[in-house]
């Protein structure tokens, strides 16, 4: 008789690999304006490969909240989500349980983003190699891996309130 194990490894962020935030902004179809985008995922660059990644992120977004393939949740209305975003300075800083990562942000995105008091924040389980942080993507490269299906399916997809530190 032979039998498989339920029990889970524990959490290592390391098994996450090298994750990037994106930074962009794009008109929103419902309305026709402005929508900032946050596009956070890994390199795929472990010892293990994109396939553990892909496991490490599911399981950092399960763990947060945030269903992969589930529905659009709106964190300001709900407030217990343990996933905020900061802008400070031309910075957008993403923080959840075992993670903080942060971006340059573009002039673009801020306007957005100060005008519609939000985010559009995608986190995908789909290991992106060739786009790595501090290098450019053209906009080509980014429609063609975020909208991607295989992208959007393996992602958790939530509206973040911009907060900013007070002086």
């Amino acid at each position: 008789m032979t039998s498989t194990s339920s029990e889970q490894r524990p959490f290592r962020a390391t098994d996450l690999g090298t994750v990037a935030v994106l930074a962009w902004s794009g008109e929103h179809p419902e309305d026709e304006k402005d929508m900032p985008f946050l596009l956070a995922y890994s390199l795929g660059d472990t010892e293990d490969g994109p396939e553990a990644t892909a496991e490490a992120m599911g399981r950092l977004l399960e763990d947060a909240g945030l269903p992969v393939g589930g529905p659009l949740l709106d964190g300001a209305r709900n407030p217990s989500l343990p996933v905020s975003l900061l802008v400070e300075g031309d910075h957008a800083v993403v923080s959840m349980p075992q993670l903080n990562a942060q971006c340059v942000a573009p002039p673009e995105w801020l306007a957005a983003v100060k005008k519609r008091g939000h985010a559009y924040f995608m986190a995908t389980t789909r290991a992106w190699p060739d786009a790595k942080p501090g290098e450019p993507v053209s906009e080509e490269r980014l429609t063609e891996f975020a909208g991607a299906e295989e992208t959007m399916l393996s992602a958790a997809h939530c509206l973040l309130p911009a907060r900013s530190l007070r002086r």
